[in-house]
């Protein structure tokens, strides 16, 4: 199966978050998918900014799927953890061969109150570590351990955006993206 990411977005979603590892993972040839979970399919993430997401969690099929990916923002995480299907999706994905999961901001706080982030290191938007197991919280800007990869919010986006291709695709895909970009 080709490279294929879900971005689940909401109300509230942190467009960056969102956005930015979007447009990486598409400059580096895969094909991603924001994933809404509002009833309608247009999405008003933080700072009032819209967008139509590609698919409705109605719709969405974790099998169809490489990797999963939960943004930030303090209201999207808000909605985002009340969605069932998407915690089974990422329950799922966590210790699966050949799957992954990317969390940026607030959203490793999703993770951590589902229980999956017990043995892992990760890192998330300063002052919501407070929910992280024993020695999970990392300070650094982007944390891959294994098949998660986190970041700490919307000024690592672009970080966080080739951590993801280069989960997928190789160091030398997620630089090449990166040159391209002008991102240092």
């Amino acid at each position: 199966m080709a490279e294929k990411v879900a971005i689940f977005v909401a109300d509230g979603t942190e467009p960056a978050e969102a956005i930015v590892p979007a447009d990486i993972l598409s400059r580096g040839g895969v094909e991603v998918d924001l994933v809404g979970i509002m009833p309608d399919a247009l999405v008003r993430f933080g700072q009032g900014i819209c967008i139509q997401a590609d698919v409705s969690i109605a719709d969405f099929k974790a099998d169809d799927y490489t990797m999963l990916v939960i943004p930030g923002g303090s209201e999207g995480v808000e909605r985002l953890g009340g969605c069932k299907k998407m915690i089974d999706a990422v329950s799922q994905f966590i210790d699966s061969p050949g799957c992954y999961v990317g969390s940026i901001c607030a959203g490793p706080t999703i993770l951590a109150s589902n229980g999956l982030l017990e043995g892992r290191k990760a890192t998330c938007y300063p002052g919501c570590e407070s929910g992280f197991p024993a020695g999970t919280y990392q300070n650094s800007d982007v944390v891959v351990d294994g098949n998660l990869i986190t970041a700490t919010g919307p000024g690592t986006a672009y970080a966080f955006g080739l951590a993801l291709l280069a989960a997928l695709k190789g160091e030398a895909a997620a630089k090449e993206v990166a040159s391209g970009m002008l991102i240092k």
